[in-house]
């Protein structure tokens, strides 16, 4: 048996140690090709990465929209459109070869309406307007003294004259409303109730000697027939 000396021990040890390193390191090298090869090798984190990683990790907030309310069979509500309201400016009763002036006081205060009556006759400021379902509701002064200064006091003259058939014309700034004469009638102020709502569209016209007075009025109801637009 051969007796090795202790430095050849030695020798031999660092020999295979030496070996065994180098043949570690060609299958690290080896290994580390393969890897990055196959692009399995980790990437270095960076300010960036951070920042990519921090933004695609950042929840997102969906709001959930019920099934129900896509359903075909919800109803939708129009918007209705708004409808500028006619007023009547003149109101000409053909068989007595007159037309009158009509004014829209906004006030219903029986001494403004009054002062109203002295300029012509008087749209009530709570009846329909010329374009609406119901009833225009005008009223003028009647008188048959010998002298009258203010021909306003005689401005509904001759009213219990019309018969059933006359046409009454109304002018706006958009045309004129034509009514057919559907009643001609006397009664007392008590007696006299005034639709002002209604399906259709009609005319009222009485005579008074002032807002609120009992006195007996002639009363005209007129039903609309055509509208000659501008």
């Amino acid at each position: 048996m051969e007796v090795r000396s202790w430095s050849q021990l030695v020798d031999a040890i660092l020999l295979r140690k030496i070996s065994f390193l180098v043949a570690f390191f060609v299958v690290f090298l080896l290994s580390y090709a393969l890897l990055a090869a196959l692009d399995f090798l980790p990437e270095l984190v960076t300010e960036e990465s951070k920042a990519e990683e921090t933004e695609v990790t950042t929840p997102i907030t969906v709001t959930a929209v019920p099934l129900a309310s896509l359903s075909s069979s919800t109803e939708i509500t129009p918007v209705e459109e708004y409808v500028a309201p006619v007023y009547p400016l003149s109101i000409t009763l053909e068989p007595l070869g007159k037309t009158i002036s009509v004014l829209n006081p906004t006030s219903r205060n029986v001494a403004d309406l009054d002062a109203a009556l002295l300029e012509g006759v008087v749209r009530h400021p709570d009846s329909a307007t010329l374009e609406q379902n119901g009833t225009v509701f005008i009223l003028g002064h009647s008188s048959y003294l010998p002298v009258v200064r203010n021909k306003n006091f005689q401005a509904l003259n001759g009213i219990q004259d019309l018969k059933w058939g006359d046409t009454i014309t109304i002018s706006s700034t958009d045309g004129e409303y034509v009514y057919r004469v559907d009643k001609v009638y006397r009664a007392k102020a008590g007696d006299v109730v005034v639709p002002i709502a209604g399906p259709t569209q009609r005319l009222y016209l009485a005579t008074c000697n002032s807002f609120g007075s009992q006195d007996d009025r002639y009363i005209v109801e007129a039903d609309l027939v055509e509208v000659v637009p501008f």
